[in-house]
């Protein structure tokens, strides 16, 4: 059993402040007569009054609790604290002596004079000892030892505490140069570690650096500010180097202290595709869902269970899970209990092809707000069974639209994609179908509002090409494209969700947007050989020595360019960023609702053909390839 040292460094340090305040108080009246005497006071009054100063000190230092923190991370926290501690010495014992003496022998500035002088006494072997101590690290730093040598990319805020940490005694890194996103830093330092240069610059910054005989063996991205598609830059750039990258937690995730250990993190596919975090009108979704009673309907899916997790987190009053597979909504469910356990929430085992079980699942639980993310949605699948697609995806969301309407449903949002636009697929078809019944509904002017929500592939998400390639690389390979010109707009699940829920609550809050369809800023597509083709360097191999690529050729219904918007569709900016608002091409209501009770007819017969005919007439801009 470890023995509880009597003495510690704080009581030195304690000791150490109050002799400072003793003579801090003689160097004051010393400073201000030129000797160590006062008017009108003997040597005993001197002494009485040096005593009583350094009382007051010690009690007032105490009280100021200032022996918390670390000499040798002295900073400007501590700082503040020492002036708080040597104000309130100064205020205390003034009233002391002006209560004793009326301080009609006690000059003015000599209080004055004290402040500073204590001031200095107590902080200044602080950072005395600090930088010893700072020059000490550096010096082992310097002299390298078993730490790795990397390059920072960024120099912010993420890449001064890295540096910090790596003065750490058990550190694993060692910083020996930064590069600035915009080079606007070029020719300054942090913490003695220079900015080399732009990130544009990084092979001449190599060279440089080789030269000098200093090395890195890894990139490190600091820098959370850098887009999808300069982070795919960067990768390419350190691979011709043949240097490593990863990156550090953004600094939200980083624990208080330079003693932590950071965690360097390798780059992920996310990394790459991702975006900088849209801000978020977290006042406004609040405002959505806090407190009402919402139905998921797909809430076991890959877009429906983000959904959940995300609902749950703003305290809706209830949350109903309308699910068709067992296995997802048992899942779902476990995962909200544990995360939630005092929320009311129903699992409904149902499909959203059968009318009669959503309109019992609306009656029972009385939804204000329902989000539906049910959907099959795999092109190859659908093409080979559409009359099962038509049914889930199109006659479905008119299920759920109807009783939506029937029972007095607030809001509805309709998860769309962007293979509703040009659809040259059987599913992208009849996604258009569901945004048209949706759209057609919110402006027939009835009370329940309908808000469409667009956007593109979701990482991670069922039947996404990331899955995919990341079994294919286990397995090692090849990696399957269909074509070398095909591209993709991505998008992570957490980022669609929140927008998603943005959106929702814009649409909610702006009836002047009726009947239009919200599309989700995509950002770039990107080229899904190259994607391909980065996802095998970041396993650490190399594209077409290790693992081979292979061009399969487009599958069923599939197109090479994926669209957002449709030629009759401007868009049109919101003042919420990240969404944007397609104008919308309206029907009938009654018409449609007709025409898909017939499709419903002829799907729920198996007769194909028939189905599809009236599917291109219901979408004439439906195309399927040969």
């Amino acid at each position: 059993m470890r023995v509880k040292p009597i003495l510690h460094r704080g009581h030195v340090a304690f000791a150490h402040d109050v002799i400072m305040a003793a003579l801090s108080f003689l160097a004051a009246v010393h400073l201000r007569q030129g000797e160590l005497a006062m008017p009108g006071w003997d040597a005993a009054m001197m002494a009485i009054a040096t005593m009583a100063f350094t009382l007051t000190a010690a009690a007032a230092f105490l009280m100021s609790r200032m022996y918390k923190g670390v000499w040798r991370y002295a900073s400007v926290n501590d700082l503040m604290t020492l002036t708080r501690g040597a104000t309130l010495t100064i205020l205390i014992f003034t009233v002391l002596m002006f209560l004793v003496t009326r301080l009609q022998d006690l000059p003015r500035s000599v209080p004055v004079i004290n402040w500073f002088v204590l001031l200095a006494l107590l902080g200044g072997p602080r950072f005395l000892y600090r930088s010893w101590k700072d020059r000490r690290r550096s010096a082992k730093n310097a002299a390298g030892g078993t730490r790795v040598p990397v390059l920072l990319v960024g120099a912010g805020d993420e890449a001064e505490l890295f540096i910090r940490a790596t003065m750490a005694p058990d550190a694993e890194y060692r910083a020996i140069g930064l590069i600035s996103d915009g080079g606007g830093r070029v020719g300054r330092n942090i913490h003695g570690i220079d900015v080399l240069g732009s990130t544009a610059e990084l092979e001449s910054v190599m060279a440089r650096l080789k030269a000098a005989g200093s090395l890195p063996q890894r990139l490190i991205v600091t820098d959370h500010r850098l887009d999808g598609g300069e982070m795919r830059r960067l990768l390419d750039q350190a691979d011709r180097l043949g240097l490593p990258l990863a990156r550090i937690p953004r600094l939200t995730d980083l624990k208080d202290g330079v003693e932590d250990k950071l965690t360097i993190r390798p780059i992920a596919v996310e990394d790459l595709l991702g975006r900088p975090q849209t801000v978020l009108d977290r006042e406004g979704m609040e405002a959505l869902i806090k407190g009402k009673r919402v139905l998921v309907t797909g809430a076991g899916g890959s877009i429906g269970s983000e959904l959940v997790r995300q609902i749950s987190d703003w305290a809706p009053e209830s949350l109903v899970l309308f699910e068709a597979c067992e296995f997802n909504l048992y899942t779902i469910d476990l995962e909200l209990a544990g995360r939630h356990p005092d929320l009311a929430r129903h699992p409904v085992l149902g499909d959203v092809r059968d009318a009669t079980r959503i309109d019992d699942a609306m009656r029972a639980h009385r939804p204000e707000l329902v989000f539906h993310a049910a959907a099959l949605k795999h092109v190859p699948m659908v093409e080979w069974n559409p009359d099962e697609g038509l049914l889930t995806n199109a006659v479905g969301t008119r299920n759920v639209a109807d009783a939506c309407a029937a029972h007095g449903v607030r809001l509805m949002v309709q998860i769309s994609t962007d293979k509703a636009v040009n659809p040259t697929n059987v599913m992208g078809a009849s996604k258009r179908v569901a945004e048209m019944y949706a759209q057609a509904l919110d402006l027939s002017g009835i009370s329940t509002r309908y808000v469409t929500v667009r956007f593109g592939n979701v990482l991670g998400s069922t039947g996404s090409v990331v899955p995919l390639f990341q079994k294919q690389l286990a397995e090692g390979g090849p990696l399957t494209v269909t074509d070398p010109e095909m591209t993709r707009y991505f998008m992570t699940v957490r980022e669609a969700v929140e927008l998603v829920l943005q959106a929702s609550a814009f649409g909610d809050a702006h009836p002047d947007y009726r009947g239009k369809i919200f599309v989700l800023d995509m950002g770039e597509p990107v080229r899904i050989v190259h994607l391909a083709r980065q996802m095998i360097r970041l396993a650490g191999l190399r594209p077409d020595i290790d693992i081979k690529i292979a061009f399969t050729g487009l599958r069923p219904g599939e197109k090479l360019f994926e669209e957002i918007f449709h030629g009759a569709e401007p868009p049109v900016a919101t003042d919420r960023e990240g969404i944007l608002v397609a104008t919308p091409r309206s029907v009938d209501v009654a018409e449609l609702a007709a025409e898909l009770h017939n499709l419903e007819g002829e799907c729920r017969a198996h007769d194909a053909p028939a189905a599809i005919a009236r599917l291109r007439r219901l979408v004439p801009e439906y195309a399927p390839k040969p």
